[in-house]
C-alpha cells in the first residue's frame, strides 16, 4: 500500500467540485489566485481555503512574489491517482476476462 501513500489526501481534495475546477484550470498552466477565483461566486478568503486544501494534499504548489500568489499543478500527485486507477482497472479487467472464459466454457460444454 506504500505505493499509494497520500492517495486519501488527494481524493479528499478532489472530492470538492471547486477544487476539481481549479485543478482542471491549472492543467492549462500556472495562474495566480485572483485568476483562479474569478469564475467562482465565493469570497476570496473562502476560495483560499480551497487553495490551502489543494496545497496540503500536494496537488498544488504555491509561490508568492510580492502580493501575488501563483499556483502550479503538481502533476506527480495526479500520477498517483492515475497509478491507483490503473491498478484497479487491471484487477477488474482480469475479473471480467475470467467471467468471459467461464461463460464461454459453459456455452461450449453441452
Amino acid at each position: 500500500m506504500a505505493k499509494h501513500e497520500g492517495l486519501d489526501e488527494v481524493f479528499a481534495a478532489l472530492a470538492d467540485p471547486t477544487r476539481r475546477a481549479v485543478v482542471r484550470r491549472l492543467g492549462q498552466g500556472p495562474a495566480n489566485v485572483s485568476e483562479l477565483a474569478e469564475p467562482f461566486t465565493i469570497t476570496l478568503p473562502s476560495f483560499m481555503k480551497h487553495v490551502r486544501a489543494l496545497e496540503s494534499s500536494g496537488l498544488v504548489r504555491t509561490s508568492k512574489s510580492g502580493r501575488v500568489r501563483t499556483c502550479t499543478l503538481n502533476r506527480d500527485r495526479l500520477a498517483l491517482v492515475d497509478g491507483w486507477l490503473a491498478d484497479q482497472r487491471r484487477v477488474w479487467e482480469q475479473r471480467t476476462d475470467r467471467l468471459e472464459e467461464l461463460v464461454t466454457d459453459r456455452q461450449e460444454t453441452p
